[in-house]
């Protein structure tokens, strides 16, 4: 795949951009390597100083960075401007709490016969962040804040079609004071990702992306000894149970459907609703849907834009082609319209049955399916019914049913009454083929950590 920038809502090529020679990444590596000689040894206050810087430029250049992020991915500009901000939060939140997360823990000195014991957090060397196009500074910042507040150095190999924010966020750390050498983007094709890995300069990865491109990072990894921390695909369940306020769960099913045009890992994709009141939510959710305004990301009318790229609608297209072709009904949307741009409509399916492809795949577009289930048991069974275990929705106001769904419900992540959400205050990854290991929170910056048993005799 070329690295460039192409414009979904237009088609249209913007930019294109040469990818790194060996020389080039040769000399990235080394850069990494040296700075973390000596930016290992900075103090949790120096850091907290440039992180704060980073976030005051995220905050000056919002408009600009937005309007970057829109023209590479096609998000909408609002929920652009709404990731910059949320980046920004980021690193404020990793500046104020790191010295806390990363504080060495007293242990217990004389049960293990010494006169001072302690867990100490040290930071590992430079990591490989492997990241995707949907969140496009996001993804990444949510590696990089707490990495190099941790006193790790980040190498950034982005997706191939949104080079101009990979860019970015090696400038905005430099031009925030980081020592040189400290981020780096890698502008190379995945290709050049296992060379790269096996380097003895690079000590762990980090992957946010696929299925297929998570297992060839952890085999790799493995090979090598080195951590790896993997966030992949999720096709999270999106339960209705009788006691819900379905008038603020069909809104938030709409929402939590069409976020990122459809095109996020935590996104609500199976809608599991109770017999008892699955007319109603159908209702409910189906006007939700059909509201939605498609059009150009860079209006402020626009609710969605266009898929990401030409495959991506391609994609989708096939699997509602599949379901509607073994019998689902498309309760809105269910084709493309024409014209230029990768653009798909809000769509429900209904009728889903096991043998149709959206059962069991991830679908990265704003397309829903509905199940009707008896009772909280066939709704659990149904939830956990998938190779995914990312995210999970569930509305109830019956505390017993929460419980049971918080306990049985095989995911990373569990909301109840709300969509779900990565906070930088909150552990974020997931179970089964959606991945292991966390970001975010003190179980996030601990990742990339050398937890260091300290005993001192007498």
């Amino acid at each position: 795949m070329a690295i460039a920038t192409i414009n979904p809502a237009t088609g249209e090529t913007v930019k294109t951009y040469d990818e790194m020679s060996e020389a080039d990444v040769e000399r990235c590596l080394a850069a990494a390597a040296a700075a973390y000689a000596s930016y290992r040894l900075t103090s949790f206050e120096e850091r907290a100083g440039w992180m704060r810087r980073a976030a005051a430029i995220l905050d000056d250049e919002q408009d600009q960075v937005a309007a970057m992020m829109t023209t590479e991915m096609g998000k909408t500009l609002a929920a652009a401007r709404q990731e910059v901000a949320k980046c920004a939060t980021a690193c404020r939140y990793y500046a104020e709490h790191t010295a806390g997360f990363l504080a060495d823990e007293p242990a217990d000195a004389g049960a293990v016969g010494a006169e001072g014991a302690y867990v100490s957090y040290q930071p590992i060397g430079p990591v490989l962040a492997i990241m995707p196009w949907n969140f496009p500074l996001w993804q990444a910042m949510r590696f990089a804040a707490p990495a190099l507040m941790a006193g790790n150095v980040g190498l950034l190999k982005h997706a191939s079609n949104v080079p101009q924010s990979a860019l970015y966020m090696q400038d905005l750390f430099a031009r925030a004071g980081f020592p040189a050498g400290t981020f780096q983007t890698l502008l190379v094709g995945s290709a050049r990702v296992e060379a790269i890995l096996r380097d003895k300069r690079v000590m762990a990865a980090t992957l946010t992306g696929s299925g297929p491109a998570g297992q060839s990072v952890a085999a790799i990894a493995g090979s090598e000894i080195k951590k790896v921390v993997l966030e992949l695909g999720g096709s999270d369940p999106f339960i209705v149970m009788p006691s819900a306020d379905l008038q603020a769960a069909a809104q938030v099913a709409a929402f939590a459907r069409c976020i990122n045009n459809g095109q996020s890992c935590i996104a609500a994709k199976r809608f599991i609703v109770h017999d008892a009141v699955y007319d109603e939510f159908e209702r409910l959710f189906v006007e939700q849907m059909s509201a939605k305004v498609v059009g150009d990301p860079m209006a402020e009318s626009t609710d969605i834009g266009p898929l990401s790229s030409e495959q991506q609608r391609d994609d989708v297209e096939k699997l509602v082609a599949d379901a509607v072709a073994k019998g689902a009904k498309a309760l809105c949307g269910g084709a493309a319209p024409d014209g230029p741009g990768f653009y798909y409509p809000p769509t429900v399916l209904a009728g889903i049955t096991p043998d149709m492809r959206v059962h069991l795949e991830e679908v990265f577009g704003p397309v829903a399916t509905l199940y009707r289930v008896p009772d909280i048991d066939a709704a659990i069974e149904l939830a956990n019914g998938t190779e995914f275990g990312l995210g999970a929705n569930a509305w109830t106001s019956d505390e017993a049913e929460r419980a049971r769904l918080t306990r049985d419900l095989v995911a990373g992540m569990v909301f109840i009454n709300g969509n779900v959400t990565s906070y930088p205050q909150l552990p974020f990854g997931g179970v089964k083929t959606s991945g292991f290991g966390r970001e975010l929170f003190t179980q996030g910056i601990r990742e990339f950590c050398n937890i260091k048993s300290v005993w001192i005799g007498g």
